[in-house]
């Protein structure tokens, strides 16, 4: 049974950390959800929670609860994100062998809207000072950091490093892409959302803080996240919750970045021709839409989102991105949580398919693979409440010292091409790619 959590907050200088929280992100075991220089960074351990099964979110949310309301809080900052916190990562699939987890750490940087945050978190009996509590970052700042590494360059230095096919080759993707496609016309399903793996050995050994660092400072649109050895800067949020305002941000239709090399005109011209006029991938974004907006629904007394989608612009790839916003209602007397939001709301369209029973079905026969946490729940909340959750993309899970497991899936319709859908894969797979040194 976990003991009594203690917890001090207190306000940081600003001056600490002039480049924001990437230059925190010193430890390979470092707890990281950041975007545009804010958000947090955990270190330690105070407390962990592990679950399997339908029931992983439900079973969190109750021990959460538990956790925090027999806490002893001092929070001097008072802001989402301040108090203790838990960093969490959920399996994909209720059917996986991936535990899912919440993991307290024992201290916390945070930074938002212009504010800076020191939090120490303990089940000791100890006085927790202001000075004690500066002391313990110091200790966890310089005891052992990650190495300072600097990637090698793809474009001007061969890497080591080396790839191979995952759980399905490459023409076996294409495959199940096609039986897919199949499946759809028969009128079964309307969209299935099929991914794939690819395994990188690093000799010389993953740097999983230079990796965050990397994917912070390239994709400052995308959240940075780092759970557990689980990395990645994902562009799509599930759910932020701060007092009784949910809100989402929904992604479905790519087009690679590369494609408009050599197109006449300016590239974002391009996107919106090219992919906000395909009927194929505006098809796709609705399901998505409808996907998520019917089951935010129930919890909502009010909810506005974007009646045409936006082109969400990234370094390797754009996106048709929308904003959904919701006014959150009681249920049972009481506001519900981020964590019971996640239950209702994972899978969405975006990463399952719709039917969701009928896409999940096929996707365990299709991919012959356990996605373990990848398109899963990745993401923190606090004692009020609040939190962010996004959905584990463009990302990748360190099995060991130099082995690095990249996933990447694509949403297929009846108008599908195997061939197209394999190339997006590629185009999604970059950003890993990138902060590891890898040329593609």
């Amino acid at each position: 049974m976990t003991r009594t959590l203690r917890t001090l907050t207190v306000p940081l200088d600003g001056e600490s950390a002039p480049e924001g929280l990437p230059s925190y992100l010193v430890r390979d075991d470092v707890l990281c959800w950041t975007r545009r220089e804010a958000g947090l960074v955990g270190f330690g351990e105070a407390a962990r929670f592990t679950a399997t099964g339908p029931e992983r979110f439900l079973e969190a949310d109750i021990w959460w609860r538990h956790l925090v309301i027999e806490a002893d809080i001092t929070d001097h900052v008072e802001c989402p994100g301040t108090g203790p916190v838990a960093f969490g990562s959920f399996a994909f699939s209720k059917a996986s062998d991936h535990e899912s987890r919440l993991i307290v750490p024992e201290i916390v940087v945070g930074v938002r809207d212009g504010r800076a945050w020191l939090t120490q978190i303990t089940a000791d009996d100890g006085e927790l000072t202001e000075a004690g509590a500066f002391a313990a970052l110091k200790g966890w700042l310089e005891s052992d950091p990650a190495p300072a590494v600097v990637p090698t360059d793809p474009t001007t230095s061969p890497n080591q490093a080396t790839l191979k096919t995952g759980s399905l080759s490459e023409e076996d993707w294409m495959d199940a892409v096609t039986a897919g496609v199949a499946e759809i016309r028969t009128g079964k399903l309307e969209k299935l959302v099929l991914a794939r793996d690819i395994v990188a050995t690093v000799p010389e050994g993953v740097n999983a803080a230079e990796v965050l660092r990397q994917l912070a400072v390239r994709y400052r649109e995308c959240w940075t996240y780092g759970v557990d050895g689980l990395v990645g800067a994902t562009p799509e949020m599930l759910i932020q919750v701060e007092g009784r305002t949910a809100q989402a941000r929904v992604l479905a239709g790519t087009l690679d970045r590369r494609d408009a090399v050599g197109e006449a005109g300016l590239p974002l011209d391009y996107a919106e021709r090219v992919l906000a006029g395909s009927e194929k991938q505006r098809h796709e974004h609705e399901i998505a839409i409808q996907s998520l907006t019917s089951q935010l629904a129930p919890f909502s007394e009010a909810m506005n989102a974007h009646d045409e989608p936006f082109i969400l612009e990234l370094p390797n790839v754009w996106h048709l991105a929308s904003d959904v916003k919701a006014e959150l209602t009681e249920v049972e007397g009481h506001v519900p949580t981020c964590l019971a939001l996640i239950n209702a709301l994972h899978p969405t369209a975006a990463v399952c398919g719709t039917p969701t029973l009928v896409a999940g079905a096929l996707i365990r026969k299709l991919e012959h693979l356990d996605r373990g946490p990848y398109a899963g729940p990745v993401g923190w909340l606090d004692a009020a409440g609040n939190g962010e959750w996004g959905i584990a993309l463009r990302g990748a899970v360190i099995e060991s010292p130099t082995t690095v497991r990249l996933y990447a899936g694509c949403g297929i319709v009846e108008g599908s091409d195997p061939e197209a859908e394999l190339a997006e894969t590629w185009a999604k797979f970059r950003p890993m790619l990138e902060s590891l040194g890898i040329s593609s």
